[in-house]
């Protein structure tokens, strides 16, 4: 991959689905690096008056910078734009990160799937990433690193379906395939642009979505990773892909353990 000095000097970020989770850890991540290197950092959530966002906020005041929005919301995704336009004064945004999004469950086989739950789930997370994109794209213009992450998943691979059609959630599946091809889209459309575009699986981890899998009949204990060890290895990602990385489907790289169901070996996932 590239090499982090060239790409990451003095970045802006925004993050989407930041106030929990793998956005939340990875605006921490981030801001343990210089300033020098990741300048500053729009932590956009519906709800940005969480206790361990606002923490970092207090702590770091002037490298981040909350943005209440929601993905699902034309509007609100607009007033977001100008919020972030307006505090940077002219220049443009470097790297935008797609993370906000939901996991649906749904038992029994696909053909009890409610129409509503696809739709909502599209919503969020394909047509969600698609609204904060395009709003956000004359500053991504603008921008040093042109980059934008897609934060997708294994599950949506249609290569992987033998292995992931156990896992009852048909509609995060279906959304995650639609929103690696919307990468891959944008990637091609973009490239001549100097944009780099790409999907990125952040393992499975024992965040937000394992969490709800708790309310049924799964539990964290089925998760390969903390959320500490796959956000690291999704900044590292984030940090040094590149221009040749473009229109990639990217994993991170984690040593396998014998506990551990899947495999993290930093390989491009085959769609």
């Amino acid at each position: 991959m590239a090499s982090i000095a060239i790409y990451n000097i003095m970045a802006t970020y925004l993050i989407t689905g930041a106030s929990r989770g793998i956005g939340l850890e990875l605006t921490k991540q981030l801001l343990d690096l210089p300033a020098s290197q990741v300048s500053k950092i729009f932590a956009v959530a519906r709800n940005t008056d969480t206790g361990l966002l606002q923490e970092l906020v207090q702590k770091h005041h002037d490298r981040v910078v909350p943005i209440s929005a929601s993905v699902q919301d034309n509007a609100s995704v607009q007033k977001a734009v100008e919020a972030v336009k307006a505090n940077l004064q002219g220049k443009g945004l470097d790297v935008l990160v797609n993370n906000a999004g939901v996991m649906d469950h749904s038992p029994g086989k696909i053909g009890s799937m409610e129409t509503d739950q696809l739709t909502w789930t599209l919503d969020i997370n394909v047509v969600g990433v698609q609204r904060v994109t395009a709003a956000f794209l004359p500053l991504l213009e603008q921008g040093t690193q042109k980059k934008i992450v897609n934060i997708s998943s294994g599950f949506g691979s249609f290569a992987y379906v033998a292995y992931t059609a156990a896992i009852p959630a048909d509609a995060y599946n279906i959304s995650k395939a639609a929103l690696n091809m919307l990468t891959v889209r944008y990637a091609h459309q973009y490239a001549d642009a100097g944009f780099t575009v790409v999907a990125l699986s952040p393992g499975y981890s024992d965040v937000d979505i394992v969490l709800q899998w708790i309310k049924t009949d799964m539990g964290s204990q089925d998760a390969d990773l903390s959320v500490e060890v796959g956000v690291a290895e999704v900044k590292r990602v984030i940090l040094e892909s590149g221009k040749e990385q473009n229109g990639k489907f990217l994993n991170i790289n984690v040593p396998k353990a014998d506990e551990m169901k899947w495999s993290y070996d930093g390989q491009d996932i085959p769609w």
